[in-house]
Parts: structure tokens; C-alpha cells; sequence
């Protein structure tokens, strides 16, 4: 492809991320996010991309006429809004690179609907967080086109690998591993909250370094109630798409919905301002101790 230009579906963390990576390697990128017009239009993020050369489009519609690649970067439950939007306004062949964190079934609509618009669909999953690795972030491809486009997203400095040529296999797996991950920050929270709340959080912590020697839990939960804080919204969407991955399957999500409420919970623990100010890289006890505080003094009686 002589001409590369991406078009930035969400622009987020994910997105900024991507558009920095991409752009000293491709001829134009642009961006399209719900933030940027509207009643609720945000000045920082239109102000974050003039900054870094990234052109803020007006619609998807614009977006779509000048980008060659799009790259889907929203939130697990706009995935296939996103695809449909897209697909109306799609130039003939351009690529669509579905980075979202949905279910098999998800992606496979989502295609279907590229490719019924002439466009070229490829899954990614993402096989960790992208912070801190950037565009380098490992990821695997699957659909008919992932043999044949995975090297050409290596020499823009991607780190993917072909999965499968079916849709679905690799969201299956970033999914199945979704469950762990997001089920272990789920789990930390808990946990360390409640030792916090009853003074045993050493001794516990103790144990689990004990029978997990290879984990530096305190460090661990740091970063867990970190990133949870900051992106419990995003996770519990992307968990409400493992439990439909598990509904797929045949099972009960048992787990994988008691995870997603987690995650909101702790989600509207930050949109009611309990972890403002915290300071530069807050550790776990910190977190906790929001937490804590704002149960009410009725909650401290143990």
C-alpha cells in the first residue's frame, strides 16, 4: 500500500498511543471520537490532537473518506456500533483493524458488516495492557486477510501475529485470558480491601508471597487498584463481552459477570471522587484506605 492513512476510531488512551506510534511512519492520521462534537464536545482531547499533528475529524463519515486504514479503539460495548458506522462511509479495500475487546461473535458481525461494505476486516486481540508497550503491544490477528496484511502491520512497528483466518479465535483467547486478568484485579480488591479493614493485610499479604514467590504482591496491588481506578469502566464493559464469550460457549459467566460489577463498582468509587488527589504512583494501602473512608463510620464497628 503506497499511501497509509489512519484513521483513529476513539481516542483515548488507546488511540493517542497508537496515533503517536503510527504517525513518523504513515502519511496522515486523523481522528474521530464522540468527544469531539456535540453538547458534551471536550476541549482537551480536539487540543491533544492538534498538539500531535493527529487532524480531529468532524465525523466518521470524515474520517472514513481519507483513511486507508481505521483502526476501532471505543469502549467493549461500542464495537459493533462502531462497525456499522463505519461501514456505511468505508473506502473500497481500506483496512479495518478491530482492536476492541468483544466476543467472538461481536467480531464476526463486525465483519460481516466491513466486509459486506467492501472493506477488508482483521480482529486483533490484545493480548495485554498497551501502556507501556505502545503500537509494540502484542497482539494476534485472525480473519481471511490477517496472513496477508500481519506483515505489512509489522514494518508500521506492530507486534502481531496471525492466530487464525476465522474471526472469533482470536478474541476467544484474549477474552478466555480477560477472565484471569480481570478476574485477579477483581479479586486483589477485594481482598486487600477487607484484610485493610481488619488489620491483616501484612500477614495475608505474607502468605500469598509464600505460595506465589514469583509475584511481588505489594506491587502487584498497586498497580491493580491503579489501573482499575482509572479504567474500571472500560474493564467492566470488556468483561460484559467475556461473559457473553462464556454464554457462547455453553456456560453460565458465573464469574466473569461478578467480575464486571467489580470493576463498575469500583468504577463509580472513581466517578464520585474517592481517589482524587492521591499523588504521584499511590500504593494499594492508599486506595484502600478511600475506600475505607467511604463506607461511612458505621461500616468501622468490626
Amino acid at each position: 500500500m503506497n499511501t497509509i492513512r489512519v484513521g483513529l476510531v476513539g481516542y483515548g488512551e488507546v488511540g493517542r498511543l497508537f496515533g503517536a506510534g503510527l504517525k513518523p511512519n504513515v502519511d496522515w492520521v486523523g481522528a474521530w471520537d464522540q468527544k469531539f462534537a456535540g453538547p458534551t464536545a471536550c476541549e482537551e482531547p480536539v487540543a491533544h490532537a492538534a498538539q500531535h499533528g493527529v487532524v480531529a475529524c468532524a465525523s466518521m463519515a470524515a474520517l472514513c473518506a481519507e483513511a486507508t486504514l481505521i483502526i476501532s479503539a471505543v469502549t467493549a460495548s461500542q464495537a459493533l456500533v462502531v462497525a456499522q458506522e463505519a461501514a456505511s462511509d468505508l473506502k473500497p479495500g481500506a483496512i479495518f483493524l478491530d482492536l476492541n475487546s468483544a466476543s467472538p461473535a461481536t467480531k464476526q458481525a463486525a465483519a460481516s458488516l466491513i466486509e459486506a461494505a467492501g472493506g477488508r476486516y482483521l480482529e486483533a486481540g490484545v493480548m495485554t495492557s498497551v501502556p507501556p508497550y505502545g503500537i509494540r503491544v502484542p497482539m494476534l490477528l485472525g480473519g481471511p486477510h490477517a496472513q496477508t496484511l500481519s506483515p505489512w502491520l509489522k514494518a508500521l512497528g506492530m507486534d502481531a501475529k496471525v492466530a487464525s483466518e476465522r474471526i472469533g479465535v482470536a478474541s476467544a483467547t484474549k477474552m478466555c485470558r480477560s477472565v484471569m486478568i480481570k478476574g485477579m484485579e477483581a479479586l486483589v480488591l477485594e481482598s486487600y480491601a477487607t484484610a485493610r479493614h481488619y488489620g491483616v493485610e501484612d500477614a495475608m499479604i505474607a502468605t500469598l508471597q509464600e505460595t506465589f514467590p514469583g509475584i511481588d504482591w505489594q506491587q502487584q496491588g498497586s498497580y491493580f487498584f491503579s489501573r482499575v481506578a482509572q479504567h474500571g469502566k472500560r474493564r467492566a464493559e470488556e468483561m460484559r463481552e467475556a461473559a457473553r464469550t462464556v454464554q457462547e460457549a455453553g456456560f453460565e459467566p458465573f464469574m466473569a459477570s461478578a467480575i464486571a460489577q467489580k470493576h463498575d463498582w469500583m468504577a463509580a468509587q472513581a466517578g464520585a471522587g474517592h481517589f482524587q488527589a492521591l499523588g504521584a504512583q499511590p500504593s494499594w494501602p492508599t486506595y484502600a484506605d478511600r475506600l475505607l473512608a467511604a463506607r461511612g463510620p458505621a461500616a468501622n464497628d468490626h
